[in-house]
């Protein structure tokens, strides 16, 4: 089977609502393509080694997380960016990004799909969020100590995460942002959140993490944000009739 392109982007913006968030580059269709889609790939960030996966996997239009433009960036279409575009340009390929709106969905989301993973039960009352735009999630995982919860996390993901913590204790109320959420802790704090693990740590969060007794995990930033586009992908593709597939390039941050 295969759906417009217009069908696929009005099917995504009505999952997603881009219009309810401020955001750091342009949501939705980023790069157009050809009319019809039969074949949707999805995956964290347009990268060129996703890009020429998604052609080997003969996609008709390929969804991610991170697309390529942002805000404040340099305009000028040279280097990776002419790459990048050239593979897409010359393979008629729809490029759709969603990146706040793919980190906030309540069931599909980034940080619902690592909650569901870790085992997070997040409060489904105005509790379950926090932050700027309610971006962050907050539930119940209850773990004997912080270095207990950063083992669990570490054996799920499948890499080291860093933990800073002050006194090891009982862990009952987990907040979630991934990514680049570091600037969520103090928020995360004033929450109520026993533990806080998003993708990425910074100088300042070490110091408040042994001050205020709220263990921080940084898991990294790709580790925490490989399962939106997927869940997203295969529930787009279910509902249209598409075929999906979910190519993961592997990334360190």
């Amino acid at each position: 089977m295969t759906t417009s392109r217009t069908h696929l982007v009005d099917t995504l913006d009505r999952l997603l609502t881009p219009e309810r968030f401020k955001d750091y580059g342009p949501n939705g269709l980023q790069v157009e393509g050809r009319a019809e889609v039969r074949r949707l790939v999805s995956g964290v960030t347009a990268s060129r080694a996703l890009i020429e996966a998604a052609i080997a996997e003969r996609a008709d239009a390929i969804l991610v997380h991170h697309g390529l433009f942002w805000r404040g960036q340099d305009g000028r279409v040279t280097g990776w960016m002419k790459q990048r575009l050239s593979l897409l340009l010359a393979h008629d390929i729809n490029l759709l990004a969603y990146h706040l709106p793919l980190d906030a969905h309540p069931e599909l989301g980034n940080n619902a799909q690592l909650a569901r993973l870790l085992g997070v039960a997040v409060y489904d009352d105005a509790r379950g969020r926090f932050g700027e735009q309610s971006m962050g999630f907050l539930g119940e995982r209850r773990s004997d100590s912080a270095s207990a919860l950063a083992d669990h996390v570490a054996a799920v993901l499948g890499r080291p995460v860093t933990l800073v913590a002050g006194p090891d204790h009982p862990v009952r109320h987990v907040a979630l942002c991934t990514g680049g959420a570091q600037g969520y802790f103090e928020a995360a704090i004033a929450a109520g959140a026993d533990a806080f693990i998003t993708g990425e740590i910074s100088e300042p969060q070490a110091h408040y993490a042994r001050e205020c007794g709220v263990a921080y995990i940084a898991c990294g930033h790709h580790a925490s944000e490989r399962y939106g586009a997927p869940a997203v992908g295969a529930h787009v593709a279910a509902a249209l009739g598409l075929e999906h597939v979910f190519i993961d390039i592997p990334n360190p941050a």
